[in-house]
């Protein structure tokens, strides 16, 4: 069976690998072009491309694989495509290359959270559990049928990089199993339940800002689920802070309102239901560190409104 691989992010290197080291035959894989990276903007290769090199496995970087891809793609005559995050929609051109099809790795139970960004949503919305379908892909998004599935439950401590990653392994697993059952007849499509389906959009920058008048658990679950991109913010004294890991508090005050800053307690600051009290920090041109640790070495009075104007006073 000729497999070609198509996937970007580190989320999708385990699966690539699960399929090497399994001695399935991946032809060829097709990622995102390389893309400027860091400050110096310099082009950087994705993860996938570099563990494909590292290989031996032909590359393909189209730009838009619907429009630039086919030719490639055919000459590779693949019996089967994978998908994980690769970042692009199949046209059915595409879809219809290989006779077996096309099977995605999505990171979440569909019906639920369809898009390109369900691990950090269902976090966001403050889901228990989460974990990884594969499907068959068809014209759309996200929409095509169910093989299998494996669940897992969310840590409330994790952030979203760190499910990310845990979700990579679990989908490389059930990559596998599906794969298997493909081969030995057991494997069965299951339609979505339409009814039951949620699409979630896009991450956008601006979503990281806290808003204080929501309750806490919410702000929580904001924190840990755009960590680490977008990342949450808040207005502090001396700029801009990013907050990075979070729990609920059992205080009150005024929305925005510091309760407690100091090295013992911690930062916990009011919010519309409760309070939060920030585990760690990033303050402008700092590391993440301690909240604590970083209130031992600057004062912050309780009381202190955390709102745009902070950071001038």
């Amino acid at each position: 069976m000729r497999i070609v691989f198509m996937g970007t992010p580190d989320f999708a290197v385990p699966s690539l690998k699960a399929l090497v080291e399994g001695g399935y035959s991946v032809v060829g894989v097709v990622t995102q072009p390389d893309r400027p990276k860091g400050r110096g903007k310099k082009l950087a290769m994705s993860p996938v491309k570099e563990y494909a090199i590292q290989q031996g496995i032909p590359v393909l970087q189209p730009e838009r694989i619907s429009r630039d891809g086919y030719e490639d793609l055919l000459n590779l005559h693949p019996d089967l495509c994978v998908t994980a995050a690769f970042g692009q929609i199949l046209s059915q051109k595409i879809l219809d290359i290989p006779p077996l099809g096309t099977i995605n790795v999505h990171a979440s139970l569909l019906p639920k959270h369809r898009g390109s960004a369900p691990i950090a949503w269902a976090m966001v919305q403050g889901d228990k559990t989460t974990g990884v379908t594969t499907m068959m892909t068809a014209r759309g998004i996200d929409n095509g049928d169910m093989l299998l599935k494996a669940e897992t439950p969310i840590d409330p401590a994790e952030t979203c990089g760190e499910l990310t990653a845990r979700l990579s392994e679990i989908g490389a697993k059930l990559l596998i199993d599906t794969l298997k059952a493909l081969e030995n007849g057991t494997l069965e499509r299951i339609p979505q339940d339409e009814s039951q389906m949620t699409y979630d959009p896009k991450l956008e920058k601006d979503m990281g800002v806290i808003d204080w008048t929501q309750d806490a658990a919410d702000i929580v679950h904001r924190i840990h689920g755009l960590n680490p991109w977008p990342g949450c913010t808040s207005a502090a004294p001396g700029g801009t802070w990013k907050l990075l890991r979070a729990e609920v508090a059992d205080m009150s005050g005024q929305p925005g309102e510091v309760l407690a800053a100091d090295g013992k307690e911690g930062l916990i600051v009011a919010a519309g239901k409760n309070a939060v009290r920030v585990r760690q920090l990033q303050v402008p041109g700092g590391k993440p560190m301690d909240a604590r640790d970083y209130l031992r070495g600057h004062a912050m009075a309780a009381g202190t409104m955390l709102k745009e104007d902070t950071e001038n006073e």
